[in-house]
C-alpha cells in the first residue's frame, strides 16, 4: 500500500460512494500525483483508492447505500457525515473536490462547498434513464463533469454545463480480447468446464436483496448442467461472512459455488456466462464479451417509488442502453425468480450465432470508451482548478 501524505493541506479532496467508485476514482489518483508529484489526496476513499495514495477520512462503505427506503433510515447519519465534511472543506485550503459518482450525497456537498473552492462531478447522474430534472442540481453544484459515456456530451452541451468525456477507465483496463484460457489458469479453473459467474453486487442490501435469488438459480441451472461450476467474487472482505451464510442457506441442492476473494474480472475472464445484477457488473461483464443475464430486485416501496418517478429508457442494463437496443436479457422486480433466470442463461449459452452478434456488438461499444481516461480526467481537472484561480476561491 502506498503511503498517503502526512499533510492533506492543498490538496484535492475526492468523495466516492461505493465499490464503482473506489475502481474509477484510483487509477486517476494515481495520474494525478504522478502529473503533479507531492499532491496530496483525500476524502471518501475505498481500498483501491488508499492504495493509490488517497488519504482515508472515511471508508467508502459508510456512503453504500442503495434505494430510497434505506436511505430514509441512513438518513441522519448520511447528513452528519455530508455536514463533517462540508465544515472540514469550508474551513481548509483544498484545491478542489472531486465528487465520484454517489450523486444525491456528492451534488449537495459539491453545491455547498462551490463558492470556496472548484467541483468536479465524475460520472454523470443518469439524467438520460430517469430524474432529467437532475440537470439543474447539477448546474448549481459542479464546475466540471468528467462524463464516461460518449451519448452524454450533447447532453451537457445542450444545457450549456461544462463537461468533458473522458471514457471510461474499465474500457482500458479490461482487453480488447480477453484470454479465459489464462484467466482459467489463474484460478486454478479448468480448460473444458462450464464456469458461471455470479454477480450479485457490491453493498450489503443489494446482496441480501438479489443473492439468494441468484444461489438459487445456480442450484436450478445445475440441474440441467450438472458438470456447471460457480464462480462468486466476494467485493469486499466485509461481505465474506454474509455470503458464506447465503450459500450455507441454499445448500442442499448439487450446484457447487465457490466464493473468490476479489478477482471479480479473472471470474469474468474465465467464466463462460454470467448472472449480473443491474449496475457497473453489467459494463464489466459486456467488455469481457461474455453473454449475461442482468437482473435486479429492490425493497418494495423503494421499486414503487422509482415506478413513480417513471424513466425514459426501457432498459437498465448499461450494455442495453449504450446498444441502444435489447443486447441482453433484463428481469428486473417479480420477474427476477430463480427459475426464470437459469433458463434464459440456459437459452444465451445454447444459441451460437446470438454469442457471436453479442462479441461484435460488444466489441463496437468497447472501443467507443477506450480512452486514456486518467490523463484526460486529470487534465480536466487541473484546467478547472486553474480557470477557478481568477474568481478568487481556494486553489
Amino acid at each position: 500500500m502506498s503511503a498517503a501524505p502526512a499533510s492533506t493541506d492543498g490538496g484535492i479532496v475526492f468523495v466516492a460512494g461505493e465499490a464503482s467508485g473506489d475502481l474509477l476514482a484510483a487509477p486517476l489518483i494515481e495520474h494525478l500525483r504522478q502529473a503533479r508529484p507531492g499532491l496530496a489526496a483525500c476524502g471518501v476513499a475505498g481500498d483501491r483508492m488508499i492504495d493509490a495514495g488517497c488519504q482515508a477520512w472515511h471508508h467508502v462503505r459508510e456512503l453504500s447505500v442503495r434505494g430510497y427506503w434505506e436511505v430514509l433510515r441512513e438518513l441522519p447519519r448520511l447528513l452528519r457525515l455530508r455536514r463533517e465534511l462540508r465544515q472540514r472543506l469550508m474551513g481548509g485550503h483544498y484545491q478542489a473536490l472531486v465528487g465520484v459518482d454517489a450523486p444525491d450525497f456528492n451534488l449537495a456537498l459539491e453545491a455547498a462547498v462551490r463558492t470556496r473552492l472548484p467541483t468536479v462531478h465524475y460520472v454523470s447522474p443518469s439524467i438520460w434513464a430517469w430524474r432529467a430534472e437532475r440537470i439543474e442540481r447539477i448546474r448549481r453544484a459542479a464546475d466540471r463533469v468528467l462524463l464516461v459515456f460518449p451519448f452524454e456530451e450533447a447532453i451537457y452541451a445542450r444545457a450549456g454545463i461544462a463537461a468533458t468525456y473522458v471514457g471510461h477507465p474499465l474500457a482500458s483496463a479490461i482487453p480488447l480480447r480477453p484470454d479465459r484460457a489464462a484467466a482459467r489458469a489463474r484460478l486454478g479453473r479448468r480448460p473444458g468446464e462450464l464456469l458461471i459467474c455470479l454477480m450479485p453486487g457490491s453493498r450489503r442490501a443489494e446482496i441480501e436483496g438479489i443473492a439468494p435469488t441468484f444461489l438459487a438459480a445456480a442450484h436450478e441451472l445445475a440441474r440441467h448442467e450438472p458438470a456447471a461450476r460457480f464462480l462468486l467474487p466476494v467485493a469486499d472482505a466485509g461481505l465474506r461472512t454474509l455470503l458464506e451464510r447465503l450459500c450455507a442457506a441454499a445448500a442442499g441442492a448439487s450446484a457447487r459455488i465457490d466464493l473468490v476473494e476479489g478477482r471479480a474480472h479473472d471470474c469474468l475472464e474465465a467464466c463462460d456466462g454470467a448472472l449480473v445484477a443491474s449496475g457497473t457488473a453489467t459494463l464489466e461483464a459486456a467488455l469481457y464479451k461474455r453473454p449475461m443475464v442482468i437482473a435486479y430486485r429492490m425493497p418494495a416501496v423503494s421499486a414503487w417509488i422509482m415506478r413513480r418517478i417513471g424513466g425514459y429508457l426501457p432498459w437498465v442494463g448499461l450494455p442495453n442502453i449504450l446498444a441502444g437496443e435489447a443486447l441482453v436479457p433484463e428481469l428486473l422486480q417479480e420477474r427476477a425468480t430463480a427459475p426464470a433466470l437459469a433458463q434464459r442463461l440456459l437459452d444465451v449459452l445454447g444459441d451460437g450465432a446470438g454469442q457471436r452478434r453479442l462479441e461484435e456488438r460488444y466489441a463496437q461499444i468497447h472501443e467507443s470508451l477506450r480512452r486514456d481516461t486518467p490523463a484526460l480526467a486529470t487534465a480536466a481537472i487541473l484546467q478547472t482548478i486553474a480557470e477557478a484561480r481568477p474568481l478568487g476561491r481556494a486553489a
